[in-house]
């Protein structure tokens, strides 16, 4: 029975409280906002209507510098060196190149016969120093 009570009475304040919600709405955002940087004795400029207008000073020797994130490389501490890097890329793709004995790229067959002579003479030289014929 206590329950019906509560529910019209749940009713009437909901109700009442309802066009006080309704009436205190928030005001709208202002239509732009502009952030601007400003060096030296630049003044910063005044926003026209409902615009709002953010204004950061930098110094007058920054006017015409490069971006100190752009300037600033960052340091590598113990990468590998530059040469060492180019020696890596020409291993890597001297497979795909002409004369290296590989099946993948253009005319890789060709550096077989190369290779099985290098190796030939390598062997010959080896025996030649041990003394046999």
């Amino acid at each position: 029975m206590r329950r019906h009570v509560m529910l019209p009475l749940f009713a009437l304040l909901l109700a009442a409280g309802l066009p006080t919600f309704a009436l205190a709405q928030p005001e709208p955002p202002p239509e732009r906002t502009i952030n601007l940087l400003v060096y030296g004795d630049d003044p910063c400029p005044q926003g026209k209507g409902d615009e709002i207008v953010v204004c950061a000073r930098r110094p007058e020797s920054e006017r015409y510098r490069i971006p100190r994130k752009l300037r600033e490389k960052p340091e590598i501490v113990g990468g590998p060196g530059w040469g060492s890097q180019v020696a890596t890329m020409e291993q890597t793709q001297r497979q795909t190149l002409p004369n290296s004995c590989s099946v993948i790229g253009s005319n890789g067959f060709t550096g077989c016969t190369a290779r099985m002579l290098e190796q030939w003479f390598a062997e010959r030289r080896m025996q030649q120093s041990a003394g046999q014929p």
